[in-house]
């Protein structure tokens, strides 16, 4: 197997590689090792590569001899998992020094998921420190790059997964999206993210940023890898008392096209703003022509508190992270500073030194909106702001199927171009918050390139719509026929070093 063979490969043509006896599980896996040890020493997408366990799991599934029939739905996969999911016996850092010895002891449901489906883990992949960041630049341990730019960022706080699959690293991965973090990095690097509906996907094992609003997502290469994969770890699951009792997602992927066009496009004018790179409106005005050509009804709605949402967003999510992380105070686990002089001292130089400055930022913030005095006056105000943001949705699908916005408002930026500015870096998010304040399911698509950089559009649906999401992005593919990521190598200049 080579790159151009396996560039378009979709979990289908994996397993018929497997029937054909063209490949093995082992053979397969190892092509993405090698890929890993010829790539990610400049790319840095991985924080944990677990070369023998992967090829161990490899050898076990190609002895269980399956039947062509009986081939689970991701037999033979190999998978890369964002650091903040558990995974029993390596190491699980969410990206932070403070975690940097922890080994987690279970393993996430959707882990067990994936491996009652016959999935295959190569490792564990960078992320903004505790999921807090749009471009993995907060990590503990180094950014990642983008495998399109080295000196541009990938996007996060799922970055590490998102640059794995947009470089041939991995065909699969999962992420987190709190505010955006599997989208946007999807966006940046031209694959396809989907974030479910909030509580369609367990969160046992999720190492919690903001409980609310956390939601385990897929990154793939193709809209019918991800299909395979929600399939595979949606469902309720009773240790979740936040996940949603619906049985796992179930989708035909034969819906005729004339169903597909009889539904109906919103268009949300908040979304399209002097404030979003032409490039990007112009590539989604030629979608809408398209979609309008193809038969398709299009219609202008609004969302009008969408300007209230970040602001909101960056109450409700620091005031949850404020309380999730209070537990890491080098007592139970993690790191912990040495030769304390009291707990005192134990509690502040532990998180001093243990947390980044970005995750400081954010639990300072959160303490202060939960503080006597103004819990009333912040966090509740945020949450009720959160409650009109989820009613503009609702009144919006009344009229129309699904959405099309922009997901970022610009193309992948440098490294530094943002950092040195909180809130530019928050903006980065602007049209990703409000759907994940609504608690929706979103889905960003790869609809073309611009000087090489990919730019991504955003396909919204109503809570638990996810198949009318999917069988839209499907079409969209096809239609748009836009190819997916070629990384050969990441050539780094020396100004990015």
């Amino acid at each position: 197997m080579d790159i151009d063979t396996i560039k378009n490969f979709t979990i289908k043509d994996y397993h018929k590689v497997y029937k054909n006896k063209e490949a093995s599980p082992i053979e397969i896996t190892q092509f993405f090792l090698d890929r890993i040890h010829l790539l990610d020493s400049s790319l840095r997408a991985f924080l944990t590569i677990d070369e023998t366990g992967a090829l161990q799991r490899a050898r076990e599934l190609e002895e269980k001899k399956l039947g062509e029939a009986d081939l689970p739905p991701l037999y033979g996969i190999p998978m890369a998992i964002k650091d903040n999911i558990c995974i029993q016996g390596l190491p699980t850092t969410c990206g932070s020094r403070i975690l940097s010895n922890y080994r987690s002891p279970f393993d996430a449901t959707v882990i067990e998921k994936i491996k009652k489906a016959g999935g295959i883990f190569l490792g564990k992949t960078n992320m903004d420190e505790f999921a807090m960041g749009s471009s993995t630049e907060n990590s503990g341990f180094g950014p990642t790059r983008n495998p399109f730019d080295p000196s541009r960022v990938p996007g996060g706080s799922s970055g590490g997964s998102a640059a794995s699959v947009a470089a041939l690293e991995a065909p699969l991965a999962l992420g987190s999206d709190t505010g955006g973090s599997v989208r946007q990095p999807a966006a940046f690097c031209g694959i396809v993210g989907l974030r479910p509906t909030y509580g369609r996907v367990s969160r046992y094992g999720l190492i919690s940023f903001a409980s609310s609003l956390d939601q385990i997502g897929t990154l793939t290469r193709n809209v019918q890898d991800t299909l395979t994969l929600f399939t595979v770890i949606s469902g309720q699951d009773n240790r979740d008392s936040t996940c949603a009792p619906y049985p796992p997602f179930s989708f035909s992927d034969d819906l005729p096209e004339n169903e597909i066009k009889k539904m109906k496009v919103g268009v949300a004018k908040e979304y399209f703003n002097p404030g979003v790179d032409p490039v990007i409106t112009q590539r989604i005005q030629e979608i809408l022509k398209i979609l309008t050509n193809e038969g398709f009804e299009i219609i202008e709605v609004s969302l009008p508190h969408t300007d209230y949402a970040l602001e909101a967003y960056y109450i409700v999510a620091p005031a949850e992270a404020s309380s999730n992380l209070a537990r890491y105070d080098g007592i139970a686990y993690g790191y912990r500073c040495s030769h304390p002089l009291n707990l005192q001292d134990l509690y502040t130089r532990t998180r001093t030194t243990g947390f980044g400055k970005e995750t400081l930022r954010r639990i300072i913030l959160g303490t202060y909106c939960l503080s006597s005095g103004y819990y009333d006056e912040f966090y509740l105000k945020g949450m009720q702001v959160r409650t009109l943001v989820k009613k503009d949705f609702e009144d919006c699908f009344e009229k129309c199927d699904i959405l099309l916005t922009p997901v970022t408002p610009h193309l992948p930026f440098k490294f530094g171009e943002k950092s040195h500015d909180p809130y530019q870096m928050y903006l980065a998010d602007v049209f990703t918050i409000p759907s994940a304040m609504a608690g929706i399911p979103a889905l960003s698509l790869n609809c073309g390139y611009h000087q090489h950089l990919p730019i991504g559009l955003q396909v919204l649906g109503a809570p638990f719509q996810e198949g009318k999401i999917l069988s839209f992005a499907t079409f969209l593919e096809k239609t748009l026929s836009v190819p997916p990521p070629v990384i050969k190598s990441v050539n780094l200049k020396k100004e990015v070093l």
